[in-house]
């Protein structure tokens, strides 16, 4: 397959106190999240003077995909684009169509399979073409990489360093956003908790880790909707109650550090690991690393060449999904399982990422 640019499709966020109700209120249209929880998260970006890393931290990953693309004499323009706040994904689309841009490889900031996650994306690209009209780009969604070699080096190596700040013995710990236990069986069965899973046992096996423990954060909704557990915090009492004297976070659910990790790992369970007496070493994220623009081309060339993906082997088949083209959902053959867009289910965390 031939590309001719590279689109950069991410959450967005708020860059200003002014935003960030806006933000908010962008996130969660017409899904009845209620006044006080907008609040809430409303508070979590003010504490960080109302800005959110992502769009900075998104612009400097713009930045090495560039020059990893020139490094390996692909000549091929960057564009960027959000869901959800500027800059927006249908304005990108609108500039590669007038850029004369006629096929595009989409690389998204989640690593997943799942609505939220892969689907949702897909729904973006089809809303972003049709407002740029019948000369729009063919957009080519590149495959979920949880697996990715560069994916697990990069984690594994943050567990190293985040282990190297405690004690000898410190319980491992990786966490993921949590989403409603029905989202988790719309695109086959549990399918984004698997990779998950998957992925966290393909990091624990790197740094020789073989017991860990893998729990969900950032909840929202009616407290009557079962989501995925354990909730992070809930466990961190457990360990606690146990007698655990330190831990690692790993939050290989996020590919940046964005509020939810900035808020609820570095501020609040920071804040109740320190209360409970336990040593708190959080790993870092891939954020705007090299290798993490590396792993952006792999996949590119991935398609332009047809090549096998590259994958890192797990003990259990790979949970996995294809690429998407033009806003059409991932089938199969590419797909363990189809992934029709619809209503997402979920009540979602206002203010993610």
């Amino acid at each position: 397959m031939r590309f001719d640019a590279v689109l950069l499709l991410s959450f967005g966020g708020p860059e200003g106190p002014d935003q960030v109700r806006p933000f908010l209120e962008n996130v969660t249209r017409g899904r009845d999240v209620p006044r006080q929880r907008l609040d809430e998260v409303a508070e979590h970006y003010l504490h960080f003077g109302g800005i959110s890393p992502i769009n900075a931290i998104n612009r400097a990953l713009v930045a090495e995909l560039r020059a990893e693309l020139a490094d390996r004499g692909l000549r091929l323009p960057v564009y960027f684009g959000n869901r959800n706040w500027e800059p927006y994904v249908e304005d990108a689309v609108v500039a590669m169509r007038d850029d004369e841009i006629r096929c595009a490889a989409v690389f998204t900031t989640s690593a997943w399979s799942g609505y939220s996650s892969c689907t949702q994306y897909v729904e973006d690209i089809a809303r972003a073409r049709a407002a740029a009209g019948p000369d729009a780009p063919e957009l080519v969604k590149l495959r979920p990489y949880f697996d990715h070699p560069l994916f697990v080096e990069m984690f594994a190596e943050a567990v190293r360093n985040a282990a190297d700040t405690v004690c000898a013995g410190a319980r491992l710990v990786f966490t993921a956003h949590s989403i409603p236990v029905a989202a988790d069986e719309r695109c086959g069965p549990h399918l984004y908790s698997r990779q998950v899973a998957y992925a966290a046992r393909l990091v624990a096996d790197a740094v020789d880790y073989c017991d860990y423990d893998l729990v969900w954060q950032s909840r929202s909704g009616p407290p009557q909707i079962p989501w995925l557990e354990p909730d992070v915090a809930d466990h961190l009492t457990t360990l606690a109650d146990a007698g655990v004297k330190a831990v690692i976070i790993c939050p290989i659910g996020f590919v940046a550090d964005h509020i939810e990790v900035v808020w609820d790992l570095d501020h609040e369970l920071r804040g109740q690991a320190e209360a409970a007496g336990m040593a708190f070493a959080r790993a870092g994220t891939p954020n705007a690393d090299r290798r993490f623009a590396r792993l952006a081309v792999d996949l590119i060339d991935e398609m332009r060449y047809g090549r096998a993906p590259q994958r890192v082997s797990g003990p259990d088949p790979v949970p996995g999904c294809g690429a998407s083209v033009n806003g059409a959902p991932c089938r199969p053959p590419h797909c363990v399982a189809a992934c029709p867009p619809a209503v997402n289910p979920a009540t979602p965390t206002a203010g993610s990422r």
